[in-house]
Order: structure tokens, then C-alpha cells, then sequence
């Protein structure tokens, strides 16, 4: 079964697992959250920003 379960991850795949033809389980891979570094990895060096983005917009500052 480990094997199975290994095979299972690596392939993103879920499998479901039957009881003469009834479906009794359901496998599926936990997947792991992203940090942001990687989920922004290929735009890095490639953004530029027009003002400092930590400095408050006017929107923030006007009263509702």
C-alpha cells in the first residue's frame, strides 16, 4: 500500500478504492501551499513599480 501512496503523491493522482463495484474510498494527495516567493519566482526582477507600493493611496485617505 505505501507503494501505492508514494506513486500517488509523485502523481498528483487520486485513486478510488471499490467494494464489488460500490466506491468505499476515496485517496486523494494532500497538496502543499506555495510560499509566495515561489509562487511569484518567474516575476521576479521583472516587475517595476511606478510609486512606493508601501505608501498609502489617496483612496485610503479620503472619508467615507
Amino acid at each position: 500500500m505505501l507503494a501505492i501512496f508514494r506513486e500517488l503523491e509523485v502523481s498528483g493522482n487520486e485513486l478510488i478504492v471499490t467494494d464489488y463495484g460500490r466506491p468505499v474510498l476515496k485517496i486523494v494527495p494532500i497538496k502543499q501551499e506555495n510560499k509566495v516567493a515561489e509562487l511569484f519566482a518567474g516575476l521576479q526582477g521583472k516587475v517595476t513599480y511606478a510609486e512606493d507600493v508601501n505608501r498609502p493611496t489617496q483612496m485610503e485617505w479620503k472619508e467615507r
